[in-house]
């Protein structure tokens, strides 16, 4: 008689059939299955929170709407017609559905589950989110978050195309339909393999090394275009006798005797495991900032905004316990020397 599911229309449910449409509401279906549960106007008033009147006027208007009697009423006995106990299952089917989908949006909504799906460059997946993402997962369990440690244009291609939420990565030249929210900055190091002459020194200046053989990232790299850019602007050309994509090839060759390699100072920690010295560089003094990814034409899930906000938080701290701290950290060990 029924055929195809029920869908939400203007606060009912519109049912169709072959030959017929119809509004229905979601209360008069409720009061139906309760009707046909409890065999009883009172009882399934009770249940309801609705008085016997309300309850006859519901099922009444069902049963109009629908043109068949539901029940057959009798003085001290009702009972479901044919028609009505055809129905009963599609309506609680309907009815469930409808919860389902309340439910799925509420646990959406609330945080109860949920998929978050980020594109980092490779440091930054590898030491910066890790840690909002445990901390995120011990606050909201049924939420999966995907990491994919790619390059930086990966990074801006994977949050255009959609693949991922949002990114972060290295401030880039403005896009058409991505935006960016700024998170920390960082500073350029030298790094120097052990014994180096300019490892005496608690700093460097940029034309203290243009005779030096140079390991930084390669041309095209958003890190090595806010380099060249800073530096041309000063008179100065960096020439590298070696490029790399990644920082740990870069840490590699140095630790190799190949030169002293360009890094940020969210590397000293790859840096160090290789036994190197980090120097901030300076005259000019040059940040990249580093920065969410984001598509201006997508709104964020709530899953996606809250981790982006953890990641929007761990940056402020970053930023404060970090202030201050690159020089004077490279000074002290500079002075156990």
């Amino acid at each position: 008689m029924l055929s195809g599911l029920p869908y939400l229309k203007n606060g009912g449910v519109a049912i169709y059939s072959s030959r017929i449409t119809m509004n229905i509401s979601l209360r008069q279906l409720r009061v139906f299955v309760a009707v046909a549960e409890a065999l009883s106007f009172t009882r399934a008033g009770e249940a309801l929170g609705l008085p016997q009147s309300s309850v006859s006027t519901q099922l009444r208007e069902l049963e109009e709407a629908l043109g068949l009697r539901l029940f057959d009423r009798h003085t001290r006995m009702l009972r479901l017609t044919e028609a009505g106990a055809e129905i009963l299952p599609l309506a609680r089917k309907t009815l469930a559905d409808l919860d389902a989908v309340v439910g799925s949006s509420t646990e959406l909504k609330t945080l109860g589950r949920g998929r978050v799906s980020i594109a980092a460059s490779s440091v930054q997946a590898a030491l910066v989110v890790p840690r909002v993402m445990r901390a995120f997962a011990e606050r909201h369990p049924g939420i999966k978050v995907e990491l994919f440690d790619v390059s930086q244009d990966d990074v801006l291609s994977m949050v255009h195309s959609g693949a991922v939420d949002f990114g972060l990565g290295t401030a880039f030249r403005s896009h058409q339909e991505l935006g960016m929210r700024p998170l920390w900055h960082e500073s350029f190091y030298a790094v120097l393999p052990e014994g180096h002459p300019l490892a005496a020194k608690r700093e460097v200046a940029w034309r203290e090394l243009l005779n030096e053989p140079l390991i930084g990232p390669r041309k095209g790299n958003p890190v090595r275009t806010v380099l060249d850019f800073a530096l041309a602007s000063e008179g100065l050309v960096l020439n590298l006798h070696h490029e790399a994509s990644l920082p740990l090839t870069i840490a590699g060759m140095v630790e190799g005797g190949l030169g002293i390699g360009i890094l940020t100072s969210s590397m000293r920690q790859l840096a160090e495991s290789f036994q190197l010295q980090l120097r901030p560089i300076h005259r000019p003094s040059i940040q990249r900032e580093v920065v969410l990814v984001l598509h201006t034409g997508r709104s964020l899930s709530p899953a996606a905004k809250q981790f982006s906000d953890a990641l929007i938080d761990s940056a402020r701290t970053r930023s404060s316990s970090s202030t201050g701290t690159g020089a004077a950290a490279a000074g002290g060990r500079n002075g156990r020397r």
